[in-house]
């Protein structure tokens, strides 16, 4: 079998054959809530053994934390299935020094829940991770650096805006440097380019309405310093802002009707996908109907916008990796459109954002390992991961250049979910804007939602 093929199949079948994952971790979370969709191999301990025929030594511990159930589950979609690539990419082990050490995942189950998510960061610390990787949004990012700034434990974090990472803590200043954490995507400066550059691409009267959650990105993205509101009023937008709201909200009618009385055209926000297919639904049966919705976290994902129906068409949002983006695999020289299909070929599904900056993760992470002095001394890892400059499929990352400490950048652009023309999905991503990372192609313009 080739590559392609053996993964397709070993997924499908939930077999290991040589993939040795520890993956118990993400199963099911409390009783009577289901498990993960992706089949999951069987839970062993120990990676294949190196066939390099050199000395072997031990394995190289990674802990993945991520929401694998609950309202965040959608970023953790593709965890388990890049994990199953990586053991069998990384099946001779990493080389340190002469010597090969196996390499083990093993991925905890936040439940989407921030302390949850310390809580199993804690028990990766305690049973010997070398790196911990957490995955996605503040809520999973912040708990889990905390804790392995706390133990010494070197990580390494993406998808979640640098700001709300950063500045989680009171006395944190530009000039801070956490000693073990390091941190790489895009920040609220350039989502917020991002949505002015579509928003300017349909003749609306610049009314804005505000779905900000009460958590860790609706916080930041609504700060009046930091935030969306100073630089969309300094663009001549207006801001209708109704105040936070809690997730899990199930009546937006006051969020509704307040837009209505003050004619909002455009909405915005970051709530997470079950409370946006809550608000969009009761918008609609209220009849509101705006001309653009540009939304964070609840419309990245093609399950999300599915949930939606009919409705789903013409919303917007940021696009941080899609099959289109120019780069490749550090591990294979495989393309963005290559990881893309293999995934649906896979598992069946569309693509889906994440998978592109899961694969990252773990493309950095060997790459650390490889060039790690000491894979026993945390220290030695850490220095390692801070002198990174790597060539990944979600693009260039490299730490040094700002623009705070221990983050590093990344590219961003925006995208509308419109219909397919009978294929095999009901709706795709297009890219529409690139004014912040001209070298992602457009393939469109940003349209008004229909029945605006």
């Amino acid at each position: 079998l080739d590559r392609r093929t053996f993964i397709k199949v070993a997924g499908a079948a939930g077999l290991a054959a040589g993939l040795t994952p520890i993956l118990a971790a993400c199963g099911g979370g409390e009783e009577g809530e289901p498990a993960p969709a992706e089949p999951t191999p069987p839970a062993e301990t120990g990676a294949a053994p190196p066939a390099t025929g050199g000395a072997t030594g031990r394995a190289i511990k990674i802990g993945l934390v991520s929401p694998q159930t609950g309202p965040l589950a959608p970023f953790g979609e593709t965890d388990t299935y890049v994990a199953g690539l990586m053991q069998e990419l990384l099946a001779e082990g990493v080389d340190v020094g002469g010597t090969a050490h196996p390499i083990e995942i093993e991925i905890k189950d936040t439940q989407s829940d921030p302390t949850r998510a310390a809580e199993v960061t804690q028990e990766l610390i305690d049973g010997g991770a070398d790196l911990v990787i957490p995955g996605a949004t503040p809520e999973t990012t912040n708990p889990v650096g905390d804790t392995c700034e706390a133990n010494g434990v070197p990580c390494l974090s993406t998808v979640a805006p640098w700001q709300p990472w950063f500045f989680r803590n009171a006395d944190v200043t530009p000039e801070t440097v956490y000693e073990w954490q390091w941190h790489y995507f895009w920040g609220l400066e350039d989502i917020i380019a991002v949505f002015l550059d579509m928003w300017s691409q349909v003749e609306t009267n610049k009314v804005v309405g505000a779905l900000w959650p009460n958590d860790g990105d609706g916080n930041a993205w609504g700060d009046p310093e930091l935030g969306f509101p100073k630089p969309l009023q300094e663009a001549g937008y207006t801001i209708v802002d109704p105040g936070r709201f809690e997730s899990g909200t199930d009546d937006f009618s006051a969020q509704i009707s307040q837009f209505k009385a003050e004619g909002v055209e455009i909405v915005t926000g970051v709530p997470v996908p079950p409370d946006f297919t809550t608000f969009w639904t009761q918008a609609a049966q209220q009849d509101f109907h705006p001309k653009v919705a540009s939304v964070g976290k609840a419309l990245l994902f093609p399950s999300s916008v599915d949930a939606l129906g009919d409705l789903g068409e013409g919303m917007s949002t940021e696009v941080w990796w899609s099959p289109t983006y120019p780069f490749v695999s550090s591990l294979t020289g495989e393309t963005s459109q290559q990881l893309a299909d293999g995934w649906t070929s896979a598992t069946g599904k569309e693509w889906t954002q994440p998978l592109g900056y899961v694969y990252s993760v773990f493309e950095i992470a060997a790459d650390t390992f490889k060039r790690t002095t000491d894979v026993d001394d945390p220290a030695a890892v850490r220095d390692a991961l801070k002198a990174t400059s790597l060539d990944t499929i979600a693009g260039h990352v490299q730490w040094g250049s700002g623009p705070v400490a221990n983050v590093a950048k990344m590219g961003l652009a925006g995208g509308q979910w419109t219909k397919t023309d009978g294929g095999q999905f009901t709706y795709d991503l297009v890219v529409v804007s690139n004014s912040v990372f001209p070298d992602v192609p457009t393939a469109g313009t940003l349209q008004p939602i229909p029945g605006s």
